[in-house]
């Protein structure tokens, strides 16, 4: 599969937002958008849920206010179907991976355990191909950011890592995308 039939098959012209113009008198605006300083992005970081597959967008968005978070880990989630939602506008920090956040982009799937709790790879191809054209389109947008799995941070020695997430080597599987 190319990153062609991946932009095809998510029929969406485009995932990053754009600030737009402002209304001039007399027209009638439909849709506001904020538009923030960018900050410098030096990683992409991608993250697993660490939850269940079927667990729905506003019941991750209701864990991160139950941890009393002011925005949600992730400024991207892609859902068990390759649906990507955006949960936060790139121009604000997320709560990904601490001590990172103000200048990282973090971007999840939804899953990562299994029915015990232990860490597995369980994207489905689906995801594979919605993170590839997230990736593909934030590389583009910042591209000197190093794209990395969170447990990255901590090095190559598993020994070391404090969490697997995003269970699967990030770093070797994107390593390409620009």
């Amino acid at each position: 599969r190319g990153l062609g039939d991946v932009y095809k098959r998510q029929g969406i012209p485009s995932l990053l937002p754009r600030c737009s113009g402002t209304a001039r008198r007399g027209e009638k605006v439909t849709q506001t958008t904020i538009c923030f300083k960018m900050r410098k992005i030096e990683r992409i970081f991608v993250h697993c849920t660490a939850g269940s597959q079927r667990q729905s967008i506003e019941d991750l968005k209701a864990e991160f206010r139950l941890k009393g978070w002011k925005y949600p880990g992730y400024h991207y989630v892609v859902d068990i179907n390759g649906g990507i939602h955006q949960l936060l506008a790139i121009e604000l920090v997320s709560n990904g991976v601490k001590g990172y956040n103000s200048s990282a982009i973090n971007v999840a799937y939804m899953g990562g355990i299994d029915s015990h709790g232990k860490p597995i790879d369980n994207r489905t191809p689906d995801q594979k191909d919605a993170l590839i054209l997230l990736l593909h389109r934030l590389k583009q947008q910042f591209p000197d950011a190093k794209i990395m799995g969170h447990r990255d941070i901590w090095g190559t020695d598993c020994k070391k890592w404090k969490k697997y997430c995003p269970c699967f080597d990030a770093m070797s599987e994107y390593k390409d995308i620009e």
